[in-house]
């Protein structure tokens, strides 16, 4: 069974299939320590920041923020879309889902969906501008989650994704503090050593640098075109500044 987006600050309940993103959602970390989740991530606020830089969105553009969470990085892309643009938050997690509507209730945003449901198995209404992972590395892991995302981008969306990752094995300390930082949120860590593996089939165009000595990894680029091309420098630009918007 799936589920639906709801209106602004609401959730929908959550399917009872199991799936890899499933399981990251539901995790005892999410589900125990959801409330305590902003202050024990507010250090890497910047890497939020620098984050949602990488996308070429602006005003009237459909975010989709894949594994949302309590909605940390919401304000800043408020910023960038405006009151008329559309955040379709996504997140197994009722506990943090929670924490989002009522942030979004806070903040009285009229043009945020929030969706409880498994990645994969989510209903997404219509196409998506820009897609963001945050620190969501067992989804990054989950094909049919990757394919349910981008099933529904347009061409030539942009992508952003950032999150931990194995650093180089000689600097032993730094991938002892990285696994213990990650270990309650991840269930598999497979590929951590490159985690956007799965989106390299699937943008052509992925630029990857590495953050914090190597720890952490930040990833961008864009789907197709129509045509299938890599997009042009005309086709990263935000939607509002290129031509009207399809129906």
């Amino acid at each position: 069974m799936t589920t639906a987006s709801t209106r602004p600050g609401t959730t929908s309940p959550a399917p009872p299939a199991r799936s890899i993103s499933d399981l990251a959602g539901g995790s005892q970390a999410y589900r125990t320590h959801a409330r305590r989740y902003d202050h024990r991530t507010r250090t890497f606020q910047h890497w939020r920041e620098q984050l949602i830089a990488q996308l070429p969105v602006g005003p009237g553009d459909t975010v989709l923020d894949i594994g949302c969470g309590t909605g940390l990085c919401m304000p800043a892309l408020q910023q960038r879309i405006g009151p008329t643009g559309r955040i379709v938050g996504i997140d197994a997690s009722h506990e943090m889902l929670s924490l989002a509507a009522q942030r979004v209730t806070d903040n009285d945003w009229q043009n945020v969906d929030l969706i409880a449901a498994p990645i994969d198995e989510a209903v997404i209404n219509g196409t998506a501008d820009a897609a963001l992972f945050c620190a969501v590395h067992d989804i990054m892991q989950s094909p049919s989650a990757i394919d349910n995302v981008f099933d529904h981008l347009r061409p030539g969306a942009a992508v952003a994704a950032i999150g931990g990752k194995w650093p180089a094995p000689w600097l032993w300390p730094l991938r002892a503090w990285v696994a213990h930082l990650h270990a309650p949120f991840i269930t598999d860590f497979t590929h951590f050593d490159q985690p956007w593996k799965h989106l390299t089939q699937r943008v052509p165009d992925l630029t990857v640098h590495q953050l914090g000595a190597g720890g952490g990894y930040l990833a961008h680029g864009h789907t197709p075109t129509a045509d299938g091309r890599t997009p042009t420098a005309d086709a990263t630009t935000p939607t509002s500044r290129r031509s009207p918007r399809r129906p």
